[in-house]
């Protein structure tokens, strides 16, 4: 598997592009942050099961009526151009998409983050 100088990046894009072509399963390389976002992902009803062994990460996507329930997803933070929101910010995105972000308080929704009053790194916007 071919190194990437953003794993959390790829991972997620891994995900999109498994959704769309209407796989169930992907594997990207393990590192906490990943497997941090995996569970988030779980949490929220968009990944069925997530899979560690021997530094690999393998998630399989939740489906509905044969369809995804990950519509879509689009990356916001990149290494070049990193992108931060308070809670304030955060609570006026209005929209049918929910953003996961990076916290003090660990990798969380945008729901969670304006019930926990935080703000911090927008890793993704998901549909």
């Amino acid at each position: 598997m071919k190194q990437s100088n953003y794993p959390v990046g790829d991972f997620l894009i891994r995900i999109k592009n498994v959704a769309m072509i209407g796989r169930k399963e992907t594997s990207a390389g393990n590192t906490k942050l990943i497997q941090a976002v995996a569970e988030t992902l779980k949490k929220l009803g968009y990944l069925d099961s997530i899979k560690i062994n021997a530094g690999k990460i393998t998630v399989s996507l939740s489906y509905h009526q044969k369809k995804p329930i990950l519509y879509d997803l689009k990356l916001v933070s990149k290494p070049g151009m990193r992108v931060y929101k308070d809670v304030d910010e955060i609570k006026a995105v209005k929209g049918p998409f929910l953003l996961i972000l990076s916290t003090n308080k660990g990798i969380i929704s945008s729901d969670q983050a304006v019930k926990d009053r935080v703000g911090g790194e927008v890793l993704a916007k998901i549909w």
